[in-house]
């Protein structure tokens, strides 16, 4: 997943290590909190480019303010010199990195995307205004123009990295801020220090257990049939864990054996909720009882083995037959849990084998039906007739009265207006004027929305001062009985309908 890196530039990062010069290089080098932060960043950057060459990494320095020295990119020796031309600056001001970091991930991922934030500092919290202490007290404020960037707004994970000795008396006292910080996150985050006196070989060590720990790539097997290959998933799948109206999954992870059940055409797939997407990246696969791959004698010639391109692959057989054919396997990932495996273009000259995974249950798509009953196009024949998606729900479902659909603001708009147009023909359409408003108003009550009750008052008030001199004088007589019954009690019940007015124009009582 995306990782962002903030480093703390402040003034006290440049404060020597104590006995820094002691087995650290040179008899004359004295190290400072600045040089360890960047020795820890290599390390990092030395495990991704061997472990998890496809995470994309920026680079976030910050005091009293920040700045973007490095926006997302895979190239880690561009990152690498960037950090040799970092100038120190002022305080330090976690909060401002915290806004910049929310800002260049929003800007880049939007807030669907899990990300990693790496904050990097020397346990000094700051002092004064826009320290962390200042910064965590104004919480208990109403902020309208800034909010406090914690929690994220989008599957954020902080990993907090102190450089200070765990005995420092300063970081000791300041500790229960930074922990807060971290609760705040949520997520799993997480507070380090270096064990043991502060030195190059502890920080170099806490960033190396920081990436085994946090990146952990996901090597599984793909199979089909008598046909298979091992592969990779890029970026690696994160536990599933969601809360339902009687059950809740948690920890669902998915199994080291993906199985292809089926194929489908890629229309028929449409664009189903999905929880994440993966890229598929093949692995060399040897020939065992249990995998069906190559074969692997003391003969063998290893450059040959090693060219990717005389490698006999299963992955490239199944993504250049999903794209040619336009297809979509679907994908066995756990007990009740599927995927989607398809070829996707990032551009016109370059496709990849990628994996959608599927919210937990075999009904989640609801034009392909239940995923259990799903077979051979061959059998789906009744009577002749091939039968196609979407698939018909085996309940019947009432439309004498469609609900109204108010998921953007047009059609909320829409279902006003249809009754502003009835009620500027009354009285002819007493009876559809009626039925819209019921309609509108019993809709309104189901959602909570009591504030567009009084809404619509306003509006038919106003409509009566508005109304031309040739309409029916019904017309204001009837939106005034209703703005006045939609202000009262009665009309707050889902059983009470309101009820045209008896007028002496209304239609059979003249």
């Amino acid at each position: 997943m995306p990782t962002v890196i903030a480093l703390d530039v402040s003034l006290s990062m440049r404060r020597t290590v104590v006995g820094s010069n002691q087995g650290e290089g040179s008899q004359n080098e004295q190290l400072t909190r600045h040089h360890l932060a960047i020795h820890g960043i290599h390390t990092l950057l030395n495990y991704l480019q061997s472990h998890s060459k496809l995470e994309f990494v920026s680079l976030i320095v910050f005091s009293s303010l920040y700045e973007i020295v490095c926006p997302f990119t895979r190239d880690y020796d561009l990152i690498r010199a960037k950090l040799q031309s970092i100038e120190e600056c002022d305080k330090t001001c976690i909060e401002s990195a915290l806004h910049g970091v929310n800002n260049v991930i929003i800007s880049e991922w939007g807030t669907t995307t899990a990300c990693q934030v790496i904050l990097i500092t020397d346990g000094n919290p700051g002092v004064g205004l826009m320290s962390l202490s200042d910064s965590l007290n104004s919480l208990n404020f109403p902020r309208d123009t800034n909010p406090f960037p914690l929690p994220f707004t989008y599957p954020g994970k902080l990993i907090l990295v102190c450089l200070a000795s765990q005995s420092d008396p300063s970081l000791v006292s300041c500790l229960p801020l930074y922990q807060k910080l971290v609760d705040l996150a949520g997520n799993q985050s997480i507070l380090l220090t270096p064990e043991g006196q502060l030195s190059k070989s502890s920080v170099v060590n806490c960033f190396k257990n920081l990436a085994e720990t946090n990146y952990i790539s996901f090597q599984g097997y793909l199979k089909c049939g008598h046909l298979g290959s091992r592969i990779s998933l890029s970026p690696p799948p994160t536990p599933y864990s969601k809360k339902y109206d009687f059950e809740t999954v948690t920890g669902l992870t998915v199994s080291k054996t993906i199985e292809l059940c089926g194929f489908i055409s890629v229309a028929d797939v449409g664009s189903p909720t999905a929880v994440s997407r993966h890229l598929i990246l093949p692995m060399l696969t040897e020939k065992t009882s249990s995998m069906h791959g190559i074969s692997i004698d003391e003969d063998s010639d290893i450059e040959d083995i090693t060219d990717e391109g005389k490698i006999p692959s299963f992955c490239v057989l199944l993504h250049g037959a999903l794209k040619v054919e336009n297809m979509a396997a679907l994908c066995l990932l756990n007990t009740d849990w599927y995927g989607f495996i398809y070829s996707w273009a990032d551009t016109k000259k370059k496709s990849n084998l990628m994996l959608t995974v599927l919210e937990y249950g075999t009904d989640v798509v609801p034009w392909l039906g239940n995923f259990r009953n799903l077979g051979s196009i061959h059998l789906s024949s009744n009577n002749g007739e091939v039968v196609s998606f979407p698939v018909r729900p085996s309940e019947k479902r009432s439309y004498s009265q469609n609900a109204p659909s108010w998921i953007r603001q047009v059609g909320l708009q829409s279902d006003i207006q249809k009754i502003l147009r009835h009620a500027r023909k009354l009285p002819e359409k007493t009876q559809n004027f009626y039925k819209e408003l019921n309609r509108l108003r019993r809709a309104a009550l189901s959602l909570g929305f009591i504030e567009l009750l009084e809404g619509l008052a306003l509006i038919l008030e106003r409509e009566c001062t508005l109304l031309p001199s040739n309409l029916h004088v019904d017309c204001a007589i009837q939106m005034g009985h209703v703005a006045e019954m939609l202000r009262k009690p009665y009309s707050r019940e889902l059983k009470n309908n309101i009820t045209p007015i008896r007028t002496k124009f209304t239609p059979g009582d003249q």
